[in-house]
C-alpha cells in the first residue's frame, strides 16, 4: 500500500480551522460498515478525547481493522458518520494511521528518512523541494524514536520493532495528534513491544490520542486507559476492569475464550492471534 495519502500542502489556518471549538477529538456515530452484504461493523458508537490510549480488542474478523481505516478516512462507512474535532476525517493532518505490516510493501525503494520525510508532505507540498528545516524535523523525530543511526537504512532492512518505531516517527514529523495503530505488537519480541509502548507513554504526555488494535488483553489492560471491546457491535468501552467482564468477554468471543476463576482472579485462556480483515 501507499506509504503516505495526504499530498496537498494544508497551511496552520487551514489546520485549525479544522478542529471546531468545544468538540470532542473523536467521535463515531452509529457507524456501519456492509461488504457484499456481509456485516462488518453495525451501529458504532463513542467519543474519545485528547491524550487518551484506547486498546481495540475483539476476535478475529470483529472489525477492528475496517473500524481504524473509517476512523483515518481509508474507508467510507455504509452508514454513520466519523468527526473529527467536529469535521469528517478525510485532508486531516492530524490523523496518523500505521497499519498492519504485512499491508505494506517493504520492498519499495525508500529509506528510514524519506518514509519519515513523507510525514510532512502534506504540511509542505508535493513539489516544493524539502528545505533545511524538514530535514531537521525528520533528524528530531528519528532521534525521538532513538532511529536517527538508522536514517540511510532501505525499509526493507529494518525489523519489526524498527519499522513501528519508523512509522511513529513519521507520525511526529506529521505533528499528529491522533495515531491509530493496526496490530503493531504483531511478532515482536518482549523487548520490542516495551519499547513501542515507551514511545506511545512519550506521546500521551504531549496530548497525542493513540487507537491500537491488539490481540493481547493483558497487556491491553494493563497498559491503556481504556479498552473497546469489539465484535462487529460496540460490546464494551470503558476502563479494564468495567469491560473485561465474564459476560462481556462471553458476549465477544463466545467459544473463542475459556474462562478460569482461581480465587478471586479471572484468568482468559485461548485468545485469537490474528486480524483477518
Amino acid at each position: 500500500m501507499a506509504l503516505t495519502k495526504w499530498w496537498r500542502k494544508v497551511t496552520l489556518r487551514e489546520r485549525e480551522a479544522g478542529h471546531a471549538p468545544g468538540e470532542p477529538l473523536l467521535e463515531v456515530l452509529r457507524v456501519s460498515m456492509h461488504y457484499n452484504g456481509v456485516v462488518a461493523l453495525e451501529e458504532i458508537s463513542f467519543t474519545v478525547e485528547p491524550g487518551e490510549r484506547i486498546a481495540v480488542v475483539g476476535p478475529n474478523g470483529a472489525g477492528k481493522s475496517t473500524l481504524l481505516k473509517i476512523i483515518a478516512g481509508v474507508l467510507t462507512p455504509t452508514a454513520g458518520s466519523v468527526r473529527i474535532y467536529g469535521h469528517g476525517p478525510q485532508g486531516h493532518l492530524c490523523i496518523a494511521y500505521i497499519p498492519q505490516r504485512n499491508q505494506v510493501d517493504w520492498n519499495f525503494p525508500l529509506t528510514v528518512a524519506y518514509v519519515v520525510l513523507m510525514g510532512g508532505v502534506g504540511m509542505m507540498g508535493l513539489l516544493r523541494h524539502p528545505s533545511a528545516r524538514d530535514w531537521e524535523a525528520v533528524r528530531q523525530a528519528l532521534e525521538r524514536v532513538d532511529m536517527l543511526d538508522l536514517a540511510d537504512r532501505p525499509i526493507r532492512a529494518l525489523s519489526g520493532g524498527q519499522q513501528q518505531r519508523m512509522f511513529i516517527a513519521r507520525a511526529l514529523a506529521q505533528e499528529a495528534e491522533l495515531l491509530l495503530m493496526d496490530e503493531p505488537f504483531t511478532g515482536l519480541d518482549l523487548p520490542a513491544q516495551e519499547g513501542i509502548l515507551e514511545l506511545l507513554e512519550g506521546l500521551r504526555r504531549q496530548g497525542v490520542t493513540v487507537l491500537v488494535a491488539t490481540h493481547d488483553l493483558e497487556q491491553a489492560a494493563a497498559y491503556f486507559d481504556r479498552v473497546l471491546l469489539l465484535n462487529r457491535r460496540l460490546v464494551a468501552f470503558g476502563i479494564p476492569e468495567q469491560v473485561f467482564t465474564p459476560e462481556a468477554l462471553r458476549t465477544a468471543y463466545g467459544g473463542h475464550l475459556r474462562l478460569v476463576q482461581i480465587g478471586d482472579e479471572l484468568i482468559v485462556v485461548g485468545d485469537t492471534c490474528c486480524e483477518g480483515g
